[in-house]
């Protein structure tokens, strides 16, 4: 597997995996917005952030077929010794490919990444009914050791 970062190629497949967890969508259904082609514009040019894929290896080239994503954003702070943490949002494996550890390598890629820039501290959080994704996450020695807290801020 290859894990690499998104094209712009690659963001109706991105998309259709963030769409639905359950069922895989064809990319060419989704329709892509301007406020998608803003964020995903947004991600590339910050440098701390990245915009992930997870591709077979003998295709990971951009237009390869999407496996997997996540998005990974590095947050500087006080904390951890004055080292990043990287947070992992948008985590998906396409929902015929779950199972075969896939999603446990995505999850190692991400880790080493952060690692590498030289992050203290891996972290993420999860929807409370995603029972399945927590035992997941525990089973890669994540620890739920924060309860977490959103304020929607529609318009």
């Amino acid at each position: 597997m290859i894990l690499r970062t998104a094209t712009r190629q690659d963001l109706p497949a991105v998309l259709a995996l963030l769409a639905d967890e359950e069922r895989v969508l064809d990319p060419a259904s989704v329709t892509v917005g301007e406020a998608h082609e803003r964020a995903f514009a947004a991600i590339g040019a910050d440098p701390r952030n990245e915009m992930l894929v997870l591709t077979a290896e003998e295709a990971g080239g951009p237009g390869a077929e999407v496996l997997g994503c996540l998005q990974l954003t590095y947050v500087p702070g006080l904390g951890q010794g004055g080292r990043d943490r990287a947070l992992v949002e948008a985590v998906r494996i396409r929902a015929d490919r779950r199972g075969g550890g896939l999603g446990a390598e995505l999850m190692r890629l991400a880790v080493e990444r952060a690692r590498a820039r030289g992050c203290g501290l891996v972290q993420l959080t999860s929807g409370k009914r995603r029972s399945a994704a927590h035992r997941f996450y525990e089973r890669l020695g994540f620890a739920r050791s924060h309860e977490g807290f959103k304020l929607r801020l529609d318009p």
